[in-house]
Formats: C-alpha cells, structure tokens, sequence
C-alpha cells in the first residue's frame, strides 16, 4: 500500500514546477488515500452492488455506450466521465481513483485523447486495452499540434467497428466463459453500426457541393467529414484550456465569409461563445449543437452512439440545406434512382 501511494504521488510531482511538486505531491497522495479508504467500506466498481459480473471501466461515455452493447449482460461497463464532461483535460476525482481500483479492465480511446490517463493507471493494478488500435489515423493539418494523430475516430462508425473488434478481444480474454457471446453481440452491433455509417452519407450527400463546409469549433470532425466528403474548417484543433485565440477567430471568419457558409456549428462539451463572434461578423446562422466527446444524458438528444452519430448528421444537412434530412436523402436518392 505505501508503495502504491508513493508512485502515485510521484506521478503528480513529474508534472509540476519544482515550487509545487512537494505540496502537490502530498495532495495526490492523499486523493489516493482517500479513494482507497472509500473503496475499502465496500462496493464493486459501479456501486451496484453486482459483484459477480467482471466490471468494465471506459475513459467516457461513447466508449462505454459500445461497450454495453458488445458486453450484453455479461460484464458490468460504466464511465469514468459523466455525461456532458471534457474528456480532453478531465481531472480525475477520488471515486474515479476508487473506481479504477476496483474494476476488472479499462478502455480507452488512446491516439493521445485521454491527457491524463497515464497517470491515472500508472499506480492500478489493472489491465486496459485501447480501442482504436488498428484505425487508420488522420493527422492534424494546423496549430502546436499539427502532425499528431487525431484522437475522434470514433466519429466513423467504420472506425467503430474496429472498436468493437478490440472490444470483442479484451471481452474474451477477460472473460473467456463468455467469449461467444460478445462475438455474436459485436457482429450483430457492426451491423448497426454499419448501417447509420450509410444513413449518414446517404443524408449529407444531399448537401450541394458549394456548401459542403463543416465548420466547427474543435477539429473533431476530420473522420465523419472524410466519410461524408466534407470540408472541415475549425476555430482550434484540440479543445485545450487556451481556446480560439484572436488569430483563430479571424481566420474562420475570413474563411466563412470568403465561402459563404450558410452555416456553422459548435460542440456540446466547450462554449460556443468563439463561434457566435464568427457569427456576428459573417452574418451566417449558427446551426446548432454538435456532439462529439460525450453522449447527453437518457433524457437528452442524443443517449447512445448510433444517436449521435444520427443527430449530428440530420442537424449538418438540416442547417447546410434549409430542409429536413429525411427529405434530402430522398431527394438524393430519387436523383440517383433517375440518373
């Protein structure tokens, strides 16, 4: 115990400038301390109570929402991140620590998403698996991070299925009673994915190509705009903690001005106050709220992955066109039944 404790406090002192490491230091220590404390009054890692099942733990709630659905009733999946939450900069919280400590195995997205997941499992004794092994990976084009892989690939439901064979591998290895039954449940899921993949090109191929531009706040559409033939434009390529600096603003405003995008958009989790200046300089309409890093809440939008992937495609086309997306995909469809 006094060992895990110490690594623990080491993790947060590499971090930091020699005038705080110390008293840091001790403070993460103590988060640990606590959490451990917590877990040891009892409870499995979802709190559930369920002690029987192997419990999964997922960086945030997209990967989790898969996972359910290749785990079926097998395994136990929560979400480290609630709904809602940034996943990018997201500071862990002893019952994340208590959490981890108690489950079975951890997903993460990787492609350098989760900042401060090395640290997290550094001190657990846990396996984790990274889901996007095996993607093909875009690059970023712009800004400090250009040439670094970009982390939203689950933003194609191709890629997802590619998720959900890794998932499948790390299910079976986990829990290998059950291995046929999270085959079954990812190949009967890949198909589902498979099939929004072809509502929403099937929706956005009915965007004019004049206004094919998906301007967003973050780059995190690179993988949907190249599976939709979209042109991506942004304000900042990763949501950090210094966002849309004057340069970026001017630039995005020249570039929707220039092209006359009828729309723009922005993400659930960061504020779309950058985006409305581009607004009220350019005159176009602010399409509405995208999601991409967190699903919403039972009640919201956008539940479950195939949600989100279906929300933000039927909200691009809506805003880009001026009509629904059930009636362009028909127009679309009607166009190339004729040709």
């Amino acid at each position: 115990m006094p060992n895990f404790l110490f690594r623990c406090a080491k993790v947060a002192a590499r971090t930091l400038t020699p005038r705080t490491a110390a008293s840091r230091a001790a403070g993460a220590a103590a988060v640990v301390l606590l959490s451990l404390t917590l877990s040891a009054c009892g409870g499995d890692a979802s709190g559930n109570g369920d002690s029987e099942k192997p419990v999964v733990l997922t960086t945030f709630t997209v990967l989790a929402d898969v996972a359910r659905n290749v785990a079926g009733d097998k395994l136990t999946v929560e979400s480290i991140t609630k709904a809602g939450a940034e996943i990018h900069g997201y500071e862990p919280t002893p019952g994340d620590i208590r959490k981890a400590s108690k489950a079975d195995l951890i997903l993460d997205n990787g492609l350098n998403l989760e900042a401060w997941f090395g640290q997290f499992v550094e001190g657990l004794d846990v396996p984790h698996a990274v889901v996007s092994d095996g993607v093909e990976v875009m690059s970023i084009s712009e800004d400090s991070y250009q040439g670094k892989p970009n982390p939203h690939a689950w933003m194609s439901p191709v890629n997802v299925q590619i998720y959900v064979d890794n998932m499948v591998k790390a299910f079976s290895a986990l829990d290998p009673d059950n291995a046929a039954a999270f085959q079954a449940n990812g190949d009967a899921y890949k198909a589902e994915l498979q099939a929004v993949q072809d509502e929403m090109k099937a929706s956005l191929a009915g965007v004019p190509e004049k206004q094919r531009a998906l301007v967003t706040c973050e780059g995190a559409f690179s993988y949907l705009a190249r599976d939709a033939g979209l042109r991506e434009v942004y304000i900042w390529a990763v949501n950090a903690e210094q966002q849309a600096t004057p340069q970026q603003i001017t630039r995005a405003i020249e570039y929707v001005r220039t092209n006359r995008v009828p729309a723009v958009f922005c993400e659930s989790t960061v504020s779309d106050a950058p985006m409305q200046q581009v607004v009220g300089a350019t005159g176009t309409k602010f399409g509405g709220v995208l999601y991409v890093d967190s699903l919403s809440e039972a009640d919201g939008p956008v539940p479950t992955y195939l949600d989100l992937i279906r929300h933000d495609a039927d909200l691009i086309t809506k805003a880009l066109t001026g009509t629904s997306a059930s009636a362009t995909a028909s127009a679309s469809t009607s166009g190339q039944a004729k040709s």
